[in-house]
């Protein structure tokens, strides 16, 4: 016997529920260190690239309170200071229980980590897993200014 699909909808109630989670205050840009560039002004130093990817960032979804899981990737070229990877971690992770859009959280994500380290120029793609059977891919980018 094939159950009735409004057995289902009567037998779990899950409208209007959404799980705690904390605003874009605990985002703790504070943590992040940086170290001098040693090769700032060389040729090869100037063109150097800095990637930098994981797959584990966690952020929550700021409407039901789940988690949403995506690959983050940091590309930037470095001016007089580099992001120190530790650092850079503790950052990532503050993001664990905040509810923010993927197209806030980009935004917010280039913010702090150029204001960190002022690169020449930086870029920062969110791939996001699918939600709803919707994959989405964000980037943002800056160019900065010589110094």
């Amino acid at each position: 016997m094939t159950p009735d699909p409004q057995d289902a909808r009567a037998q779990f109630q899950a409208a209007d529920k959404s799980l705690p989670f904390k605003g874009e205050e605990a985002i703790d840009s504070g943590c992040l260190e940086c170290f001098d560039y040693a090769y700032h002004g060389t040729p090869h130093g100037d063109a150097m690239e800095i990637v930098t990817e994981t797959d584990e960032f966690t952020s929550v979804c700021p409407f039901s309170g789940l988690p949403d899981f995506a690959v983050v990737r940091i590309a930037y070229v470095p001016q007089r200071h580099c992001l120190e990877l530790r650092s850079l971690k503790y950052y990532l992770l503050s993001y664990r229980d905040v509810g923010i859009w993927y197209e806030h959280l980009v935004n917010r994500m280039l913010e702090d980590l150029v204001a960190a380290c002022q690169p020449r120029r930086m870029s920062i793609t969110i791939t996001c897993n699918p939600r709803g059977g919707l994959a989405s891919t964000v980037t943002a980018s800056y160019a900065g200014e010589e110094r």
